[in-house]
C-alpha cells in the first residue's frame, strides 16, 4: 500500500512493490446516469444484441468504473434489451403437402408476376404480436399486411384478400412451409384463384430473401426507433412505416427508387395495363386486424 506521510519517496515505494508510477495518477471516473445513459445507447445502437454483462464491459474499456446493476437498471430505465431469438413463426407439418420452389432461375421483369408471403413477430411489454405481410418481387411494393395474436391461417388470408382488391391477382405466391400456408384453407385458395404456389426449401430463408429484408428494415429501421412497445404502438406506428416504404424509402435494389416510382414508371412503359396507384396506400382505414387483438 502507497502511503504519503512516510520519508520515502512515491517513486521509491513503487519499485519497492514493484508499480508503475502511472498507477498513482490513474483514477477511474464515476458519471451521472445521464452521460452514462448516452454512451450506452451508443454502443447498443451498435451492437443491439448485447445484453448487459457485455454492454457493462464494454463501458468499462471506455473508462467508467461502473457495475452491471447500475448498466441492467439504465437499460431496463431506457427500454432497451438485447435482441434475441423470438418465437418460431414457421412450424412445419410433417403430413402436409409440399410444393417445390418455382422462382428457380426466373427473371421477374413485370409487377404482379411473384409475390412473396411471410409471418414475423414483434415484441411487446406484455408478449408478441405476429405481423404478416405480402410484397410484389418485382416493385418491393408491400402489397397486404395484417396484424393478429395468434399464427393462423385465417389472418394471412385476409391480407392476401385485401392484396388482390388492391393490385389483382398475381401468377406465384412464394412461401415458407408453415403450416398457414400448407393449410387446405391456403392451398385452395390459391388454387381457386388460379395462383401458381412456390414453397422455399426447408432450411433456405434466402428463397424468400426479399421479404426477410423488410422485416430486418422493418426492426432495425423504425421499430426500435421510434420505441415501439406495446400493440398499441405497432397499430399506430405500421400503417405509418408502410407509407414510408413505399412511397418514401429509397431501394438500393431499385437503383434507389421507392416502390411506387418503379410502379409509376412501369406504368408509363405499359399503356394496355395502367396500375391504379391510389390503391397501393395503406392508410389506417386500410388494415386487417384479427379480432381479439387488442
Amino acid at each position: 500500500m502507497i502511503h504519503k506521510n512516510t520519508k520515502l519517496s512515491l517513486r521509491h515505494q513503487c519499485q519497492l512493490l514493484q508499480l508503475n508510477r502511472g498507477f498513482m495518477s490513474y483514477h477511474p471516473t464515476v458519471k451521472e446516469d445521464s452521460e452514462i445513459s448516452n454512451e450506452l445507447a451508443a454502443i447498443y445502437q451498435e451492437n443491439p444484441v448485447y445484453g448487459y454483462r457485455r454492454l457493462t464491459a464494454c463501458l468499462r474499456r471506455q473508462g467508467n468504473k461502473i457495475n452491471s446493476k447500475r448498466v441492467l437498471r439504465l437499460m431496463r430505465e431506457m427500454g432497451i434489451k438485447a435482441i434475441y431469438p423470438g418465437p418460431r413463426t414457421t412450424i412445419v407439418e410433417r403430413s402436409a403437402h409440399k410444393y417445390p420452389y418455382a422462382l428457380t432461375g426466373m427473371v421477374v421483369t413485370k409487377p404482379n408476376q411473384a409475390w412473396q408471403i411471410d409471418i414475423t413477430y414483434l415484441r411487446t411489454d406484455h408478449g408478441f404480436i405476429y405481423l404478416n405481410a405480402l410484397i410484389d418481387i418485382y416493385s418491393r411494393l408491400i402489397v397486404g399486411w395484417s396484424l393478429s395474436n395468434t399464427l393462423e391461417t385465417e389472418s394471412c388470408l385476409r391480407t392476401l384478400e385485401k392484396a388482390i382488391a388492391n393490385q389483382g391477382i398475381p401468377d406465384i405466391i412464394n412461401s415458407d412451409q408453415g403450416v398457414q400456408f400448407t393449410s387446405e384453407a391456403w392451398v385452395t385458395e390459391l388454387t381457386n384463384q388460379g395462383i401458381l404456389i412456390s414453397m422455399s426449401g426447408k432450411g433456405r430463408s434466402n428463397d424468400n430473401a426479399h421479404i426477410e429484408r423488410l422485416w430486418r428494415t422493418l426492426k432495425y429501421e423504425w421499430t426500435y426507433l421510434n420505441g415501439c412497445r406495446s400493440v398499441a404502438d405497432y397499430k399506430r406506428l405500421l400503417p405509418k412505416f408502410v407509407e414510408w416504404y413505399n412511397f418514401e424509402r429509397p431501394h438500393q435494389a431499385l437503383n434507389y427508387l421507392t416502390p411506387a416510382e418503379m410502379l409509376v414508371n412501369m406504368s408509363g412503359e405499359d399503356e394496355e395495363k395502367p396500375y391504379n396507384l391510389s390503391s397501393i396506400s395503406m392508410k389506417p382505414n386500410s388494415v386487417y386486424n384479427q379480432q381479439g387483438l387488442s
